[in-house]
């Protein structure tokens, strides 16, 4: 008899927890979700700019590629299989 006892003490238990656990995530959802909505209302998301062409390629975009390169050289002329 005490086995049986114990085993319903322990699945009351287990499904205590599990209850728990389950209520726990769903207020979790709910608060996230009113939490995103409240915020979105408040401060709504900038209008993305208008697709197009952007401005010409500077001088620094020149520099920046030029360094890329000669590390990708270096790193492959190092690492050779």
């Amino acid at each position: 008899m005490q086995d049986m006892q114990l085993l319903e003490e322990g699945l009351a238990l287990m499904a205590l927890g599990m209850g728990f656990v389950f209520v726990f995530l769903t207020v979790l959802v709910i608060v996230t979700t009113l939490m995103s909505k409240t915020l979105g209302r408040f401060f709504p998301e900038p209008a993305a700019p208008p697709r197009g062409r952007g401005p010409a390629p500077g001088r620094g975009d020149d520099d920046v590629m030029a360094a890329i390169s000669a590390a990708v050289h270096r790193y492959r002329r190092r690492h050779r299989r």
